[in-house]
């Protein structure tokens, strides 16, 4: 008769498994609820911190409480994926003739990486345990950093996102919810000490205080998540940041132990890397497409990646930025020619007063240059 294995022995099994299947960091929590997360979460959402991220209001209570969103878990199996850059992201800041794509974005899309791994884990724990399991990347409601930091593989730093002492800020995280019972590894405690380089950084401010962040004034919210077009008082502070943010995570004192991502597909491909943003204004929708085929941007669309970039473009001290910026005044899209005109405004204020008489009140609906100038 076979002996079962321990519960310990299923637990090593599982996080050797892991590492096999291309995770760097793996820990395991109780699905138990914690007030402190939960009290944090309805603060944030109270306060109105989260924007137009309607869907976390619409989750909240299966975001708060594992047992919510799955009453069968009994245990969470946090796990993490290093996607350490090559270089310093904030050296493409002072290239302002080129856009800073955030890191995680320039390669492939994680959420379709992640998931295949956690499949590809989960079934092999469903056929050597028997255990039924559910997998979760970030799409799905689930406080993953937190768990995290239940799980032993990070902390969450004053910047709100998950630090390493390994890998620093740079960890893609997934979960496997399970129905089996194993014991939790030792939460991580926080080591970020006195430091507040990430709070000091931040173009935007927008931590409100340590440990807390206003998604309404951050820059990775505004360019990605945020609809509409960007408020007056941030699009300077941009720069040439068209999709994302890195400042915060790339300053950590923790990154010194960082290492590059080993995993391929996360790799940027040349055309990604820094490109020149006065070619991407000349970018329709079908080259738009093909360039971030499979990426992260794609997710935004042609109409708020060019707004992005016709920021930026009024940001640049590029030469070419001009000619690229007066094109876009003839964009189809409202949001894309109402960028322009504040580009332009930014970049030449004479041809803006002069052209605005006549030129843009034909070309752009008058409520759109009132509040894009």
């Amino acid at each position: 008769m076979k002996i079962p294995p321990t519960a310990d022995a299923i637990k090593a099994a599982i996080a050797e498994r892991a590492r096999a299947e291309g995770f760097d960091s793996v820990g395991f929590a109780a699905p138990s609820p914690s007030t402190r997360e939960k009290d944090l979460l309805g603060f944030y959402l109270h306060d109105g911190r989260h924007g137009d991220m309607e869907w976390m209001q619409e989750t909240a209570a299966r975001r708060g409480d594992p047992l919510v969103l799955w009453p069968d878990v009994r245990t969470i199996v946090a796990l993490g994926l290093n996607y350490g850059p090559q270089t310093d992201p904030l050296e493409v800041l002072r290239q302002t003739e080129r856009a800073a794509i955030s890191v995680y974005a320039q390669g492939r899309d994680y959420h379709d990486l992640i998931k295949k791994k956690l499949k590809a884990l989960g079934g092999w724990i469903h056929r050597e345990f028997g255990a039924e399991l559910k997998v979760f990347v970030d799409t799905a409601p689930v406080m993953e950093k937190p768990l995290a930091q239940r799980a032993g593989i990070g902390w969450q730093g004053k910047h709100t996102n998950l630090v390493s002492r390994e890998f620093g800020s740079w960890l893609f995280l997934g979960e496997i919810y399970l129905s089996l019972e194993l014991p939790p590894d030792q939460a991580e405690i926080d080591h970020c000490g006195t430091c507040q380089a990430c709070l000091d950084i931040c173009p935007t401010a927008a931590f409100p205080a340590p440990y807390q962040l206003d998604a309404r004034r951050c820059i990775s919210y505004l360019t990605i998540e945020h609809k509409g077009p960007i408020p007056v008082e941030f699009r300077a502070a941009m720069g040439n940041r068209i999709y994302g943010c890195d400042d915060c995570l790339a300053v950590c004192p923790w990154n010194k132990f960082a290492q590059a991502g080993r995993e391929a597909l996360l790799q940027a491909p040349a055309d990604r890397q820094a490109p020149v943003l006065a070619e991407l204004a000349r970018l329709d929708d079908p080259s738009f497409r093909a360039i971030f085929r499979g990426s992260p941007v794609k997710r935004i669309g042609r109409e708020r990646f060019l707004r992005n970039v016709a920021i930026a473009l009024g940001n640049s001290a590029d030469p070419a930025a001009p000619l690229a910026i007066e094109a876009l005044l003839g964009d189809p899209s409202p949001l894309v020619r109402g960028a322009a005109v504040w580009a332009l405004k930014q970049r030449n204020a004479d041809e803006f007063a002069r052209r605005r008489p006549v030129a843009l009140a034909q070309e752009i609906d008058p409520s759109v240059i009132a509040e894009w100038s």
